[in-house]
């Protein structure tokens, strides 16, 4: 039986943080009533349900998720009293603006913090976040993993949730690409996956953390928390690294939960230093110490290879990138735009007339974009437009800058180059240094 009086509460959300929240902190508090989810930054995956076996025995009926243009609406109509913030990769006028709209509506605002939201887990925790989606997380991930296993230790990645296709599975977890394949797993979740299967790591995930612990603590020596969407840990770690983009000079500073991340890390890696202007270098780097004196600092950067050059060099390229990183993410370009310039394209098209469904809608919505097609693909139709898409552009080769291999989703008649990108530590601590302060905090 709930409380009289219970507030009321919605959720905003992106199909990640959100479901967490809930599920820590409000699904058995009957002071309160989850009257609604938002969803935001993901297209296509709102106007769904919260299942009931997942929202728990106060709502045998489930939770609606409605979309977030219409949140006004939501909290005047449902008589909202709290709408709790719980998405990330978000500059501080949108969290402002989020936050006045509730407040103009009627609502209280909130935001959980981490001691609400951190599971604490039975086994030592390594946690990489960053703080803007697209800064070179991944490849940090997978080195401190590669230093991990080089020393004997099992290691099993635990990644951010994207609870993209539906919410059958409390947990996922992925051995091989032939499982993501069976399982039919979105491109944004492949481009989180299948850096680690490749390479022989068990990766999990799911919408119930509590439940991904427990498994992850079964087979692992040591928890690799991945903290997609520039979120913090949802697990506790022991020692904590987050990167910064020498690129997005202030972001360190400007955007949430990002500064949350360079607060609380242990080593700032600032990435792409190799790309930057030295001027931009040293603002992150006053910016990082400006908030956490205690932080060591890395520079580090990105380098860039494809395995065939020859299919770029002087040749018309459409290039295709991460699309969180450069749709919400915000950032112009990635990985795959480099590797075009590095390897002598003769030019990269401009793809935008020659989009058609989503791929066209993340144009309109995101116009900071010019020369890269983000590689939206939540949905099989989605994907569909992204295969269209690349068809229609007029380029010899495309420049795939995904960790993921694209010709398995997709066909075109245009051969796929594949880009891959790795860290290397310029000056500070070395990963490898860094891996064996962890190790000590935890012996």
């Amino acid at each position: 039986m709930r409380d009289r009086g219970a507030k009321r509460v919605v959720i905003l959300g992106a199909g990640g943080r959100d479901f967490h929240n809930f599920n820590v902190y409000f699904r058995k508090r009957k002071e309160y009533e989850v009257v609604a989810f938002t969803a935001s930054q993901i297209p296509g995956v709102g106007k769904r349900v919260y299942p009931p076996h997942l929202a728990g025995e106060l709502y045998p009926n489930g939770i609606p998720i409605l979309p977030e243009s219409s949140l006004e609406e939501i909290v005047r109509e449902m008589k909202v009293d709290v709408a709790v913030l719980s998405y990330s990769d978000l500059t501080y006028g949108s969290v402002g603006r989020i936050m006045s709209r509730v407040l103009a509506a009627g609502a209280s605002f909130m935001v959980l913090g981490p001691s609400d939201t951190m599971l604490k887990a039975n086994k030592p925790v390594i946690a990489v976040t960053a703080v803007r989606t697209g800064a070179g997380k991944s490849s940090v991930s997978r080195k401190i993993a590669k230093i991990l296993s080089s020393r004997g230790y099992r290691v099993v990645p635990v990644r951010h949730p994207m609870a993209y296709r539906g919410f059958d599975d409390q947990v996922e977890c992925f051995s091989t690409v032939e499982e993501l394949d069976k399982r039919g797993v979105t491109v944004e979740e492949r481009e989180e996956y299948e850096h680690y299967v490749s390479r022989g790591y068990k990766v999990c995930s799911g919408i119930d953390y509590e439940e991904v612990l427990k498994v992850a603590e079964r087979e692992a020596d040591v928890i690799l928390w991945d903290g997609g969407n520039n979120d913090w840990p949802f697990v506790k770690p022991d020692y904590h690294i987050t990167i910064a983009d020498a690129l997005r000079p202030g972001q360190e500073i400007g955007s949430f939960p990002g500064e949350v991340n360079v607060r609380t890390a242990d080593l700032v890696v600032i990435n792409k230093v190799d790309q930057a202007r030295r001027e931009e270098v040293e603002k992150v780097r006053r910016n990082v110490l400006s908030i956490n004196p205690r932080a060591k600092i890395s520079l580090a950067a990105s380098t860039v290879s494809i395995d065939e050059p020859e299919l770029v060099r002087g040749k018309r390229v459409a290039v295709v990138e991460d699309s969180p990183t450069v749709t919400h993410g915000e950032a112009p370009y990635g990985a795959g735009y480099v590797a075009a310039l590095k390897y002598g394209a003769a030019e990269v098209v401009d793809p935008r007339k020659y989009a058609v469904g989503v791929i066209a809608e993340m144009f309109r919505e995101y116009p900071h974009m010019i020369n890269v097609i983000p590689s939206t693909g939540y949905t099989r139709e989605q994907i569909r437009d992204l295969e269209e898409t690349l068809r229609r552009v007029p380029a010899d080769v495309i420049v795939s800058g995904t960790p993921i291999d694209l010709s398995r989703l997709i066909k075109v008649d245009k051969p796929i180059v594949r880009v891959s990108y790795e860290v290397e530590i310029l000056e500070g601590p070395t990963l490898e240094e860094a891996v064996e302060e962890f190790l000590s905090r935890t012996r």
